[in-house]
């Protein structure tokens, strides 16, 4: 019992200098000391796949801001779910740079900002599709395509979003990792704490079920209303706008739960489970699952959106430094050097 006693002593005993290859070395995580050419493909196609997710996402978001048609409180949050997606590429960026060998060389305040980095960008697109969820839920039951949320509201919307992200970013740092409970380390992530990974990957699942939950409400609303509305062409063609709106973005929230369901379940078994969970076995495969999902927005717009594909040509053609004169109708936005402008009451329509 003595000895059982000093051993939990010593597991609870905050011993803050500690480096991270102790962690590592602790939950018998292994730590490459030579570079193999394994690492060099991982890490080349992952730093290709960065510089991908943030160029379209980058497309996306000046897609937004440029065309007419898409000032709307749906689309700015669509476009904030562009600037998170584009955040995760830059938080994975900085993971491919600071992964195998280089581990070793990383201080604990690197580490934690490493990991940080990603848990930033996962926050903001749950908290951002949780309020397109609730935009949608309430312009839908309220039988209109866009919602009457002022820019000023829309926009603290966004800074609340960033700002939870960044907290729940902070909080492993702070003071919810294992530094002084060595028996409650991760094997995933050494330093977090095993509670947490379990809070954290709960809190993201729920999250999910709430979202799929508000979209199936959503969608047998619409299908009931749509039965009503088959007797006016005007009524059938708004409910049909509303309908294909709905596809593109169940589609977004339906990429997002595959890609993201299988690291949070690893998460939530390496917190239940630890080292028998043997997590680390396939994490590295969840994590790259999760980072496709960065990539995948920019391309559902691209195949449900006719408007958002014109816009990206004409976004291609300032680039290059022609005006897109050979279009039979000019574009939704303003190019350096244009003045045109779709009228007022055209909006976009998904198809």
């Amino acid at each position: 019992t003595s000895h059982q006693n000093q051993k939990s002593s010593v597991f609870n005993t905050c011993n803050h200098t500690n480096d991270v290859l102790f962690f590592y070395n602790l939950v018998g995580k292994k730590v490459s000391s030579e570079w193999t050419t394994r690492d060099f493909v991982v890490i080349g196609l992952g730093l290709t796949v960065c510089v991908i997710v943030v160029l379209a996402n980058l497309m996306v978001m000046a897609a937004i801001f440029m065309n007419r048609r898409f000032h709307f409180p749906i689309y700015y949050l669509l476009g904030n779910m562009a600037a998170a997606d584009l955040f995760a590429g830059i938080a994975y960026a900085n993971l491919m740079l600071n992964t195998g060998p280089w581990t070793r060389a990383l201080t604990k305040k690197q580490w934690y900002i490493r990991g940080a980095l990603i848990d930033i960008s996962l926050t903001a697109s749950v908290a951002n599709l949780l309020a397109v969820a609730v935009e949608r839920h309430q312009t839908i039951v309220t039988m209109q395509l866009h919602s009457n949320m002022t820019k000023r509201r829309v926009l603290l919307l966004i800074v609340c979003i960033w700002a939870t992200a960044i907290v729940m970013g902070l909080v492993p740092s702070t003071f919810w990792n294992c530094e002084c409970r060595l028996d409650d380390c991760s094997t995933v992530a050494p330093l977090y704490s095993r509670r947490f990974l379990i809070f954290w990957a709960v809190l993201n699942l729920l999250s999910f079920f709430v979202m799929l939950a508000t979209y199936t409400h959503i969608f047998i609303y619409v299908r009931y209303q749509s039965r009503y509305a088959s007797r006016h062409t005007s009524e059938l063609r708004h409910g049909q706008t509303v309908v294909n709106l709905m596809k593109t973005i169940s589609m977004v929230l339906g990429a997002f739960v595959i890609c993201w369901t299988p690291g949070l379940v690893t998460l939530l078994l390496d917190g239940l489970l630890g080292k028998d969970s043997h997590a680390n076995s396939y994490e590295k495969y969840c994590l790259v699952i999760a980072e496709c999902n960065s990539l995948v927005n920019p391309i559902i717009y691209s195949l449900r959106d006719d408007e958002m594909r014109k816009t990206f040509r004409g976004i291609l053609c300032c680039l290059c430094g022609r005006r897109g004169r050979r279009q039979k109708e000019p574009p939704a936005f303003l190019c350096p050097g244009n003045s045109w402008l779709y009228p007022k009451d055209r909006r976009p329509g998904l198809v």
